[in-house]
């Protein structure tokens, strides 16, 4: 493997491992940088019931283009002349779909669908990341984002 292949292939495999630190939070402490410095209207209610989901991966072009390129670069290591660039076609197309599913599977996270009895009178529903867990009786606010978002914390 020469330089330029190993470079490649580093840079390829760097680019799957971001993959996974780039979902978005989906817990109620999360916040993304558009998320700062935005009003919420807030409501109280008490939860109800809770159980486990899970909030499935997503699939963005970072997993197709890095999983492309490390397919490319290893492709490309085999044969020599044109058998290498076929090796590295084929090699960046099987390398693109791998790239996208291990993308899903690495944004894949755990999640619960909060049952709330808000103090209104009316119930929701709201799903978001584990990590708070809630109790039947348990007071809670919930916050309402301008789009069509919703957050459940705990009441201080």
């Amino acid at each position: 493997m020469n330089t330029t292949s190993t470079a490649r292939l580093i840079a390829g495999l760097a680019l799957l491992i971001a993959v996974s630190g780039c979902a978005r939070g989906l817990g109620g402490g999360d916040y993304s940088r558009r998320d700062a410095r935005q009003a919420y209207r807030v409501q109280y209610g008490a939860v109800v019931a809770t159980r486990p989901v899970k909030i499935e991966g997503e699939y963005t072009n970072l997993g197709t283009l890095g999983g492309g390129t490390v397919g490319y670069s290893l492709g490309r290591v085999i044969g020599d002349g044109d058998g290498s660039r076929v090796a590295g076609a084929v090699g960046g197309v099987a390398g693109a779909v791998a790239g996208r599913e291990v993308e899903k599977v690495a944004t894949t996270e755990a999640g619960l669908e909060i049952t709330l009895d808000m103090d209104r009178g009316d119930s929701l529903v709201i799903v978001q990341s584990s990590d708070v867990g809630f109790r039947a009786g348990e007071r809670v606010r919930v916050l309402f984002g301008g789009r069509n978002e919703a957050r459940v914390l705990k009441v201080l």
